[in-house]
């Protein structure tokens, strides 16, 4: 990409961001919706501020960051495993196929009930939410990716001798590397999901149990600036994913 069009790219960004801003700032100040529900994103930022200067939302932030992280290297980890077992055997592939389909699609929200009481209703049950969301878009991810691979390269592999492991680092894990990273960053994000949604159903701690006491309580701009700190974290973690892939798929 050439720097004219990173710039542009970076300009549609920022009007886009503005633009958002500014329809957000005029719905409050419009009178057309009530106060208490829009608040003026400035009531917001400043709400922001506070918070940040207080250690409550720190703790929170890292309660949700360590179910985050713990469910999704749990659930990447037994997505990608499985995915290469699927990949590898075109029979289990095809028989596993409609479960692994169809649960995919299925909010794994519905599953809490049965991870409290399972794990418990403290972080236990928000890590075993985290590591379901991640799982299927890891295994679907690396099962199509397994899929895709030249059966030529192994053949070729296969009349140099080469063992199962050298055949693995040298055929299979460099063509899996972009399809892997791509399910993963699916797999992060619905795992963020996943959690918040957990918390905000049963937790003590955490961003999305501070979120929703700041709602019963009617603190509708604090609600905000917990959603916005969430949002920016979630951005972050997300680049941070990308930035990884970029790295591997240069090194492969």
């Amino acid at each position: 990409m050439t720097a004219v069009s990173l710039r542009a790219v970076l300009a549609v960004r920022v009007a886009t961001l503005l633009a958002i801003w500014a329809a957000w700032e005029l719905l409050a100040r419009s009178g057309l919706i009530y106060e208490g529900i829009v608040p003026s994103s400035l009531t917001v930022v400043g709400s922001m501020v506070r918070q940040l200067a207080e250690r409550t939302i720190y703790i929170d932030a890292i309660q949700t960051a360590y179910e985050v992280i713990a469910g999704f290297a749990v659930g990447s980890a037994a997505g990608a495993s499985l995915g290469l077992l699927l990949g590898a055997r075109r029979f289990a592939d095809r028989a596993a196929a409609p479960y692994l389909q169809g649960l995919a699609a299925t909010p794994k929200i519905v599953f809490l009930p049965i991870l409290m009481l399972a794990l418990g209703v403290g972080a236990g049950s928000k890590i075993g939410v985290g590591a379901l969301s991640a799982f299927f878009p890891v295994a679907i991810a690396t099962s199509e990716g397994m899929k895709g691979i030249n059966p030529v390269l192994v053949r070729v592999a296969h009349s140099f001798n080469a063992s199962g492991w050298q055949i693995v680092r040298t055929v299979l894990l460099p063509s899996l590397v972009e399809p892997v990273i791509t399910g993963m960053r699916l797999g992060l994000g619905v795992s963020i999901v996943g959690v918040l949604l957990a918390e905000i159903k049963f937790a003590k701690a955490g961003l999305g149990h501070l979120a929703i006491q700041h709602y019963n309580f009617l603190r509708v701009a604090d609600m905000y600036a917990v959603l916005l700190i969430t949002f920016v974290l979630a951005l972050a973690a997300n680049a941070l994913m990308g930035a990884i892939g970029r790295r591997l798929v240069r090194r492969r």
